[in-house]
């Protein structure tokens, strides 16, 4: 992780620009048991299946990543230059945990592993500006049953 202390000042002004607003309520459901609950993974790494479209910086789309995904045919075109590849290289549960759901859905921790992930570019934009496709993977997640999404931001 870098150190705003590192970057240049219109880099750090961006990031702490970024809205991070305390949630003060509690959810508004309970859920199953974890060993009863459907899970995706969401991540703003910019992951994508080799042959999907490339994410750019002002992207506010997403890619649908299949829960039957082989991770070798997974790669990240992640815009922000200040993000540092180096673990993701060497192993992409680091941004996109699969191996671990898969292995704590062999344990029976977990209920069952979603069909579907989702991945987003987080560079370049503010939170709000993905209320939109929040909501349409929201109703993706909903269709897959999912009552639990495991949030990884990059």
């Amino acid at each position: 992780m870098v150190n705003l202390g590192d970057l240049s000042r219109a880099s750090a002004r961006h990031l702490l620009d970024k809205d991070c607003p305390p949630f003060e309520t509690a959810p508004f459901v309970a859920g199953p048991p974890l060993r009863q609950r459907r899970v995706a993974i969401v991540t703003t790494a910019g992951l994508h299946r080799r042959d999907d479209n490339n994410f750019n910086l002002s992207d506010l789309s997403y890619r649908v990543i299949p829960g039957d995904v082989r991770l070798s045919d997974l790669v990240m075109t992640q815009a922000s230059v200040n993000f540092d590849r180096s673990g993701f290289q060497q192993d992409v549960n680091v941004v996109f945990p699969l191996d671990r759901l898969r292995e704590m859905d062999g344990a029976g921790e977990i209920g069952r592993i979603a069909n579907f992930h989702y991945a987003f570019n987080g560079a370049g934009q503010l939170p709000t500006a993905f209320e939109a496709t929040g909501r349409e993977v929201g109703r993706m997640l909903k269709e897959d049953g999912v009552n639990a999404a495991l949030l990884v931001p990059v």
